[in-house]
């Protein structure tokens, strides 16, 4: 089990802590005495902790569940000659604690409220009002969500914002394509970029903290793919947005994965559908080999990565890629 960054980042030799952590697990229990006490393993982005609220009483300390984030005072102790920490004060907390949640969790690089902002203000220069209407429609309803979900449970950017960042990504990538190609509908490639994975809202099982758990019956049935085209079938007779507009919209949706065997009913059967789908799946695996590679020595291999075809991964030491030593 790996240490929490908040005794991580004691002086040597310390043993009181207190900061800003979330419950990972929280039940209550009865010592030998029959006193109730709350048994809880709290996290942050580097580990994780058990830890202990011995003589618990609701109405004094709170009521606390999996995925809350408090503040907590305490001290380490050892239990079998593993740390434990024993809890003298918490409380949930507060928007006046401003919690920087990229200490807590795995958080995208960039602010998802800044993310958002570039991809909805991006589809308002649209130039095909159409399109416009339907993109923006879309991230004004599920705001909320965009600004903390994931793209995934495990696999690439499966962090807080991480669904946001990873379209912005392909918006990226699909400026220096279209302006290599201009004969592409730009409109509809960045409809499509920023739009594909929108069913994962739907799909996947997400609390506030934006780490996704599990599948929601509704993933788990019909998958993100079949979701998103539907969200936009929805949207778009909602928004009389014309049926052949719509049309090409979900056939991006449906065939961005790029064949049966990855969820797409359809292959790509435009330009612009194909750009998406070779995006989508370029970012995806520079996220999962920018990630195995971290920690790999210069010229040492990574673990076998079986989202990438079960490679392992070299670093040649001649890029950026992080290697862990300072």
């Amino acid at each position: 089990m790996a240490r929490m960054r908040l005794l991580n980042d004691l002086p040597a030799g310390a043993t009181q802590f207190e900061g800003f952590c979330f419950v990972k697990s929280v039940s209550v229990r009865q010592n030998i005495k029959g006193t109730d006490y709350l048994d809880l393993v709290l996290a942050d982005c580097d580990g994780e902790a058990v830890a202990k609220l011995w003589d618990y009483n609701r109405a004094t300390h709170g009521e606390y569940n999996a995925g809350d984030v408090i503040k907590v005072r305490g001290s380490i102790t050892l239990w079998k000659d593993a740390e434990q920490l024993k809890i003298e004060r918490i409380r949930q907390s507060t928007p006046e604690d401003n919690v920087d949640m990229s200490r807590l969790l795995p958080c995208a690089p960039f602010d998802p409220a800044w993310l958002y902002e570039e991809l909805f203000s991006l589809a308002g220069d649209f130039s095909d009002d159409d399109l416009r209407r339907l993109v923006q429609y879309l991230m004004r309803e599920n705001r909320e969500q965009l600004l903390y979900f994931p793209a995934a449970v495990k696999l690439h950017h499966a962090t807080r914002g991480g669904l946001l960042h990873h379209c912005w990504t392909i918006v990226q990538l699909a400026k220096a394509v279209c302006a290599t190609y201009p004969l592409l509908n730009t409109d509809l490639v960045y409809t499509g970029a920023i739009l594909h994975d929108i069913g994962k809202l739907r799909e996947l099982e997400t609390g506030e903290l934006g780490l996704a758990s599990a599948y929601t019956p509704e993933g788990q049935l019909l998958g993100h793919i079949n979701i998103g085209a539907a969200m936009v079938a929805e949207t778009a007779e909602l928004l009389g947005v014309p049926k052949h507009t719509a049309m090409l919209v979900e056939h991006m949706l449906l065939s961005h994965h790029g064949a049966p065997e990855f969820g797409s009913p359809r292959l790509p059967m435009f330009p612009e559908a194909e750009v998406l789908s070779e995006l989508d799946l370029l970012d995806s695996r520079m996220y999962e080999m920018f990630s195995a590679l971290e920690g790999v020595q210069p010229r040492g291999f990574s673990e076998r990565q079986w989202a990438l075809d079960n490679r392992q991964l070299y670093n040649h030491a001649h890029g950026l890629v992080k290697t862990g030593e300072d």
